[in-house]
């Protein structure tokens, strides 16, 4: 009788077990469903199409038009040559941009049969080694952050000393993917905390709409082109500002995210083909009609506003011609 009573009480509590998995199961899946089903864009709107990919090796270099790009985390890659992994630096660590040295827009950066060649007005071609393992790491200061670069050797200080001619010594240091990038949110909240940047000013990838440009030369007495903007990204097919209100677009395999708007500075007012700065204009002009929302004064202070910032949530390739749509969940 204990033996039968044991069984069944046995078999009760299995039963119990049984029942209690399945529904956990069962939850689990309801979840998952409603997760997708919650996750899953309510609609996409196709707002453009890019017209250019940008890649600027060198930070204040000459912008690499390309027709295909990937796009991981930390911003677009071609080959080898990853964006703004390259830096201009003084013998202290500091770094030199087109805001200091306009000419450098004119200096070209590109990757070559494992080597790198280094391009400018009237200046012969410098190739040296892609990749300097012997060379020095040094500690080279970003706007106000420090981040580490591998030193390019003594001929590529040579080819920018020659070539920039200000009676300084400067020194090209490249990043490496062992080395530790910066983080956008220590300096601007609204950055995810994961957020990875290496020499770009502020986010992975910049982009504008050619409206945007057309519509701001409409202003001006002197026209003007996207490349005085230096955007990753470029979009056609869209109104003037669109891009302000794009908060989670999708292009090709690749969806980016929003964070801010890009604040401009004196460096708009360098003249990608001539390596001119101005010092006025355009930045004058979109001082006019593109300041912030008296709301967001203690982000942008008193910059105007042209372009816009995005994270990458999801990598992939772009390419040229891809269509851009909006995403809202």
């Amino acid at each position: 009788m204990d033996l039968k009573v044991t069984v069944k009480n046995a078999f009760n509590e299995t039963s119990k077990t049984l029942i209690y998995a399945t529904g956990v199961v069962l939850t689990a899946l309801a979840l998952g469903f409603g997760y997708i089903y919650w996750q899953k864009p309510k609609k996409v709107t196709r707002v453009g199409v890019v017209s250019q990919l940008v890649i600027y090796p060198m930070k204040s270099g000459k912008g690499i038009s390309v027709n295909t790009a990937e796009c991981p985390k930390i911003g677009l890659k071609f080959g080898e040559l990853k964006d703004r992994h390259w830096l201009v630096i003084t013998e202290d660590g500091r770094q030199v941009t087109g805001r200091q040295e306009p000419r450098l827009v004119l200096v070209t950066l590109v990757s070559e049969g494992g080597e790198l060649c280094l391009n400018g007005p009237s200046m012969e071609e410098l190739r040296i080694p892609l990749k300097h393992p012997d060379n020095p790491v040094v500690t080279c200061r970003v706007f106000s952050d420090d981040i580490q670069g591998r030193d390019c050797g003594d001929q590529a200080s040579l080819w920018l000393t020659r070539y920039l001619d200000s009676g300084k010594t400067f020194r090209l240091v490249q990043y490496e993917s062992q080395m530790s990038p910066r983080r956008p949110v220590e300096k601007v909240p609204l950055f995810s905390p994961n957020e990875k940047v290496v020499y770009p000013d502020l986010a992975p990838v910049n982009l504008l709409s050619e409206a945007s440009v057309a519509d701001l030369n409409t202003r001006l007495e002197r026209a003007v082109t996207v490349a005085q903007f230096r955007p990753n990204i470029v979009v056609s097919g869209c109104d003037a500002y669109a891009e302000d209100s794009w908060d989670l677009i999708q292009i090709g395999n690749v969806q980016l995210q929003r964070v801010m708007s890009c604040s401009r500075c004196i460096f708009t007012t360098v003249d990608p083909d001539t390596g001119v700065i101005d010092r006025k204009q355009p930045l004058e002009t979109l001082k006019s009609y593109r300041l912030c929302d008296p709301s967001e004064k203690e982000l942008y202070k008193s910059s105007p506003l042209f372009g816009q910032y995005y994270s990458v949530k999801r990598s992939g390739i772009v390419q040229v011609g891809d269509p851009v749509y909006i995403m809202s969940f």
